[in-house]
């Protein structure tokens, strides 16, 4: 069969070579017009994905599959005769690279044709391209008919909005991916301030969480999670007590959905006072606007939580004492000082004018349109008393408190139980289908152990139904007939397509129930009192957290545990030029800020070193990542006049160092190394700990740039030191 396109994104470079002079009037109509926005610098660059059927589309969706067309037919010839196919190649001289990867019945492709991207990046992108659709369509991603018909609507209009949802949010990650530090090594960061921290954790637990769950005006939906967000960086998370954990991974893809919500702006527009006034409520959201929930939001929500995030909450950090540049309405601030825990003093009638026009622009705010807090079903993994749950129906509603400032809730539903019950069983006919693959030798089905458990709980499930899905009832009956037959059983054949159909009924009874139906939400008036209280508890907080975000910590702070009179990291570690400290069983990371604007100076100087430094540290971390995946887990170059060098290791609770071991060799075409592409770490804290069962094993990384002088051993001597400096307080991980 011919490939149908059921998504697709690329640059303006890509679209002008793949689009005659002619067919200018393709980029009128809307297809491809946002191809170019985090194309800047990236000529010839574009990612397709496509699933067996009779193609019909546009002209530029036509030109596409002419394209790929070779490429998807020898795919599915190889498929087909080897059961296994290419996973990259390059063209002639080679100019263009191409990535493909199977997922499913669904084939992923990535071509990059001016050489800024390798072939881990490309492929890191049909990964995170992968995470963001399980995101927005939960389990209907196990059936490819069904995703296909949520990738692709037979509506044009409707198609467009979900296209366009994922190119926002692809345009955000990649960005975010070359600017920001921890999406760069995909870890969470934290904004340091510990007593901010506790108080905002305190004021979303009594004045936000449990203020919405006891009141009627909720709709059936609980607030299981409530976090804080200054940019990137994590300010506050305050679980619920009967919520369960957010892996971090899910948290990084949720800080990523909020910045394609509201992207942040430059650090002088942000500090501008003249801008300020126009900014304070934005309108809607900037990204992906034109995808509501469908009615607000039945999309129940899961039970989510962070509980190892809570116990860092309470953490020391260093206090930064930051001038900002005069603004062009000649109110200075450059002779204020941030002082802990009271309001911004300022001297003479400007200061006060400040604070006069943020209590009336607080007093004179109408309440939120509705599209601004955007609730949005989203999908995330669960671990319940039930046990562990993937892709959990939650509802996010982000409220934007500033630009550059969100605050972010997460509600289950009332039909959390029935996502749970859907996974276990479309898992029990996932086991089954693998043990029907492998042919006689694993027995008669019959005989299989859980399939009397498999069959109780199927049978209770339709029988709840009430005939509510005939063809969910009318494919058991099938399915039983053929396998519990006191005659011959069905063939293998016959039995593989039975579990197949039963699959599919089971991921639409899931698509009717999490993505095609309305449902309770928060009530518009809880949104607004807890966006107007949250605003008001931050108030005088406003422009330190935004200046504390661009510069979390610098190479002249001091240790956030030590006294001023404490040596900063520089003095404490001569030669030392850039770190990053990553504590991936909390999936969190620290690191100084690198500043790359002109405007923005920092101990680096002005942008150009700061930005030959941050191409170094990109570098090291491709580079780490490289080697990690081959086995080796301590790295040191010389590269220029720096010496760059990354460790891994393993510890226990009370942070003694454990015997490194040989970690497994992957093959190139594994998932990326990461927390977004098959969340790497975790499967690397099980694989270590089989052999440490008694006692809770953490893992950590730490990346280095030294001077090219600093000796070799000094290097090490000093990478021991810092992540012991980094470990040591309270003896608890800082992050």
């Amino acid at each position: 069969t011919a490939a149908e396109l059921l998504f697709y994104w690329a640059d303006a470079a890509f679209l002008r070579r793949l689009r005659p002079p002619h067919a200018g009037q393709v980029g009128r109509d809307g297809t491809g017009r946002r191809g170019c926005g985090c194309g800047k610098g990236v000529r010839g660059r574009a990612w397709a994905l496509t699933w067996g059927c009779v193609p019909q589309g546009p002209a530029l969706e036509d030109s596409l599959n002419t394209l790929f067309a070779p490429l998807i037919i020898s795919c599915a010839a190889l498929l087909e005769k080897l059961a296994d196919t290419y996973t990259c190649f390059a063209t002639e001289h080679g100019r263009h690279l191409h990535v493909l990867h199977m997922f499913g019945d669904c084939l992923y492709i990535a071509v990059n044709g001016d050489g800024t991207e390798s072939e881990d990046d490309l492929r890191r992108t049909l990964f995170v391209l992968r995470r963001l659709v399980e995101a927005h369509c939960g389990l209907v991603t196990l059936d490819s008919h069904l995703i296909r018909k949520e990738l692709r609507p037979a509506d044009s209009e409707q198609r467009e909005r979900v296209w366009s949802l994922l190119r926002g949010l692809l345009e955000t990650y990649s960005h975010l991916r070359e600017e920001d530090q921890s999406f760069a090594v995909e870890a969470v960061e934290r904004l340091i301030h510990p007593q901010l921290c506790e108080q905002c954790i305190e004021f979303l637990e009594r004045q936000v969480v449990q203020y919405i769950n006891a009141s009627p005006e909720r709709g059936g939906d609980e607030v299981g999670h409530a976090f804080l967000l200054v940019h990137t960086k994590l300010l506050a998370f305050y679980s619920s007590r009967n919520a369960s954990s957010i892996r971090p991974a899910d948290l990084l893809i949720l800080i990523l959905l909020v910045q394609d919500l509201y992207p942040s702006e430059s650090a002088e527009e942000e500090l501008n006072p003249q801008s300020v006034a126009g900014k304070v409520l934005p309108q809607g959201p900037k990204r992906s606007e034109s995808i509501p929930v469908r009615g607000p939001g039945s999309h129940g929500a899961a039970e989510k939580d962070s509980d190892d995030q809570q116990d860092t909450d309470d953490l020391s950090v260093p206090e930064v004492y930051y001038t900002p540049e005069p603004s062009p309405g000649g109110h200075s601030t450059g002779d204020e000082s941030w002082l802990e825990g009271t309001e911004m003093l300022g001297t003479g009638e400007a200061d006060a004018a400040d604070v006069q026009m943020a209590e009336d622009l607080l007093q004179t705010l109408g309440p939120l349109v509705p599209e601004a807090s955007n609730p949005r079903r989203i999908f995330l993994d669960a671990n319940l008393r039930e046990g562990y749950c993937p892709l959990l129906p939650h509802t996010m509603h982000c409220l934007p408190l500033w630009p550059g400032i969100s605050l972010v809730l997460l509600t289950k539903g009332p039909t959390t139980q029935v996502a749970v019950t859907l996974y276990q069983l479309l898992d029990g006919f996932l086991v089954l289908e693998r043990k029907l693959e492998e042919g006689p030798e694993a027995g008669a089905p019959r005989s299989y152990p859980f399939l009397a458990e498999l069959r109780q709980r199927m049978d209770k499930f339709v029988k709840k139904l009430s005939g509510q899905d005939i063809q969910l009832q009318n494919t058991w009956v099938d399915f039983k007939s053929k396998i519990f037959s006191r005659s011959e059983p069905g063939s293998s054949l016959e039995l593989l397509q039975a579990v197949a159909n039963v699959k599919r009924q089971l991921c639409s009874v899931y698509r009717q129930l999490f993505l095609a139906s309305a449902g309770h939400s928060l009530s518009q008036g809880l949104r607004d009192r807890a966006q107007k209280l949250m605003r008001e508890k931050l108030l005088d907080w406003r422009d330190f957290l935004l200046v504390k975000s661009r510069r979390n910590i610098t190479m002249v702070s001091y240790p956030c545990w030590t006294p001023l009179t404490h040596p900063t990291y520089l003095e404490d570690f001569p030669g030392l030029v850039h770190f990053i400290y990553v504590d991936r069983t909390a999936g969190q990371m620290m690191a100084p800020s690198l500043s790359v604007t002109e405007k923005s100076s920092s101990e680096l100087g002005k942008g150009p070193l700061a930005a030959f430094i941050k191409r170094k540290v990109w570098s090291l971390i491709a580079l780490a990542r490289r080697y990690l995946q081959k086995g080796y887990t301590t790295l040191m170059l010389q590269d220029g006049d720096y010496c760059c060098s990354y460790f891994l290791w393993f510890e226990n609770e009370l942070g003694y160092k454990l015997e490194m071991m040989e970690v497994p060799v992957l093959s190139d075409d594994s998932a990326p190394i990461g927390m977004l592409a098959g969340d790497y770490y975790r499967k690397l804290l099980r694989y270590y700990s089989k052999n440490h069962q008694a006692e809770v094993v953490k893992c950590y990384e730490l990346l280095t740039v030294h001077l090219g002088i600093i000796p070799s051993e000094l290097v090490v001597q000093q990478a021991c030191d810092l992540a012991r400096r980094l470990w040591e307080p309270s003896r608890i991980p800082l992050l």
